[in-house]
């Protein structure tokens, strides 16, 4: 082969010796951008959440949260109110119910963003100092508990219908409390500590 045979094109070696150098170039590129720390948003470790204000138990508290955080996870995980208790968490036992403005919600089928400017209520704030609230003792002296995961939802439905009608009859407590599961069967002390509760018993 003469030389000018040979100056034409590119030779086997230079290609896998090109194709060489642009794998490696890429790994030594990959491996760069995958140690590089991720970059924060302008405000930093705050970047994608918003500030909630809320009204808990009487006491106004602020917080960042990401949007899809729902009130049972702020109620929980940021101000340690464990007492309402994460149950199914599709909304269907009622366990972690809470009041807001009043009314009987699943908090873990609400928005924590959605009940911003509204008043929440949790078993906590039923106590007064570490007196147990009428209703709370009515639960303890007539046995409306078994295992307890769904107690502090049953207590705060109970709490939405005594602050509705103060002396509900047996058919209307049942009603009442019909969208909270006890998967223990304790319905007949539940009702009957309701009942005391409302003076019907």
């Amino acid at each position: 082969m003469n030389e000018k045979s040979k100056s034409k094109g590119i030779s086997r070696r230079k290609f896998i010796q090109g194709v060489g150098t642009g794998v490696i170039g890429s790994t030594v590129l990959l491996d760069t951008l995958q140690a590089a720390p991720e970059k924060k948003g302008e405000n930093g470790e705050h970047a994608g959440k918003q500030l909630l204000f809320l009204k808990v138990n009487g006491k106004t508290v602020r917080s960042m949260i990401e949007p899809r955080t729902t009130l049972v996870e702020i109620l929980r995980n940021h101000l340690h109110l464990t007492g309402t208790k994460v149950v199914c968490n599709h909304g269907e036992c009622g366990a972690c119910t809470v009041l807001l403005d009043g009314e009987a919600v699943y908090s873990c089928h609400i928005l924590a963003l959605d009940a911003a400017g509204k008043e929440v209520i949790t078993v906590e704030g039923l106590l007064s100092g570490e007196k147990l609230h009428p209703l709370q003792q009515a639960f303890v002296e007539h046995d409306g508990l078994q295992c307890g995961f769904c107690t502090s939802g049953q207590i705060m439905s109970a709490r939405a219908l005594l602050l509705k009608n103060r002396h509900p009859a047996e058919q209307e407590v049942v009603e009442g409390m019909s969208g909270n599961i006890c998967r223990c069967g304790a319905y007949p002390k539940i009702i009957e500590s309701v009942l005391a509760a409302g003076g019907q018993r």
